[in-house]
């Protein structure tokens, strides 16, 4: 947390840059998940939501919209951004279970889980596991492991799917980077697809 608190006090918040030209694939694939989803858009939870800058992706496409992330300020500044429809929450992504948000049916992760530690991506996986509604969907967008890990953070498609026990990998795509500038464009991000299964 004190890092993210630091680095959002400072204005650097370089995750937040992709945003504007990720949108049309970020909508493309947001479209597919409610066409698939066998229960169409539910209960939708933005895991390390920041400012909010995707969380209204969500309910654009009809989702009942929770953002959750550990930054108070952070949280504060997307409740001000709204929609008032959106739910946003203080909380930690590796203890999901204690913060009492009910279940979902899809989790959007766009940049958090990479920046955790090996056992706290673990514990996120453990806590969408037991939050998800049978069916769940989970969309992930993550930079691959790079030269520039020192600057920014990734995690390889073995680490994640380790991480998600009980998640069938449906789609590893490629991310759209133009937008992205260095060294971001330079580390292979990709959007991965999972479905919650059966026990």
């Amino acid at each position: 947390m004190a890092k993210y608190a630091w680095m959002y006090r400072l204005g650097l918040t370089p995750w937040e840059r992709p945003g504007a030209t990720s949108g049309a694939q970020l909508d493309a694939l947001l479209a597919r998940e409610v066409r698939e989803l066998s229960a169409g858009p539910g209960r939708a939870l933005d895991l390390g939501c920041g400012r909010g800058q995707f969380t209204p992706e969500l309910v654009r496409n009809g989702w009942e919209a929770v953002g959750v992330d550990i930054v108070p300020e952070a949280v504060e500044a997307a409740r001000r951004k709204g929609p008032a429809e959106i739910t946003y929450v203080v909380g930690d992504v590796t203890d999901l279970e204690s913060a009492g948000l009910g279940t979902f049916d899809f989790f959007l992760d766009i940049g958090c889980f990479q920046g955790l530690g090996r056992e706290q991506r673990a514990a996120e996986g453990r806590g969408v596991r037991a939050l998800a509604e049978r069916g769940a969907g989970l969309l992930m967008l993550a930079f691959g492991p790079s030269r520039y890990q020192w600057m920014v953070e990734g995690a390889s498609r073995a680490e994640i799917e380790a991480a998600l026990p009980g998640w069938e990998l449906l789609s590893a795509e490629d991310a759209e980077t133009s937008g992205m500038g260095w060294p971001m464009n330079r580390t292979s991000p990709k959007w991965y697809r999972f479905r919650r299964i059966a026990d």
